[in-house]
């Protein structure tokens, strides 16, 4: 059944929605975009959307058979949560790009998982920004830090319209189209 359209479970919405609105503050606050916004200001929204309703969305996922949704909503609950915690706390330019690395590795796992076309382009998005900010603080460039925060601003527009599009009924996959002129598909 590959439809145009898809409904998506009420788990995945929420988790794809919690996620998103995370991605948006926490990628917004590294790009300096919006004057006064840090990343650190998003830390309220991290712990609580981002850690909690994300980590119990991975649960339920994992309870109604849905493995990679419960993988990622879980893993990366766990992460905004540790990161929401901890964020004003002394930790070394080196400790935290290994933190955003090893979380990297995690949203390559899901990425690589299956799913959906659009859960996958969020997760492989995701990767890219969070490996382009662990790059960042092993070498303390705060513009790779912003390039990454922009891969974050993707990655959350592109959860948060999955999430929308689900609820909506809007398009989730993108039209398969010939090899070229002349080429008809079959099936």
């Amino acid at each position: 059944m590959d439809k145009d359209v898809s409904a998506g479970s009420t788990t995945t919405i929420v988790g794809r929605l919690a996620l998103g609105i995370t991605l948006l503050a926490f990628g917004l606050g590294h790009t300096g975009v919006i004057d006064g916004v840090t990343a650190a200001d998003a830390a309220s929204i991290a712990q609580y959307v981002g850690g909690v309703a994300l980590f119990v969305a991975g649960l339920i996922a994992f309870r109604e058979g849905d493995a990679v949704g419960g993988t990622a909503f879980s893993g990366l609950g766990a992460l905004w949560f540790t990161w929401a915690v901890s964020v004003d706390g002394q930790v070394s330019a080196n400790a935290a790009g290994l933190f955003l690395l090893l979380f990297a590795l995690v949203a390559l796992s899901v990425t690589l998982a299956g799913g959906d076309q659009i859960g996958r382009a969020a997760y492989g998005l995701l990767f890219v920004a969070l490996l382009l900010m662990a790059i960042a603080s092993f070498a303390d460039n705060d513009g790779l830090t912003k390039v990454g925060g922009w891969f974050a601003v993707a990655a959350g527009a592109v959860a948060w319209y999955a999430a929308t599009a689900a609820l909506a009924h809007w398009p989730t996959v993108l039209p398969r189209r010939a090899a070229g002129r002349g080429v008809t598909a079959t099936g």
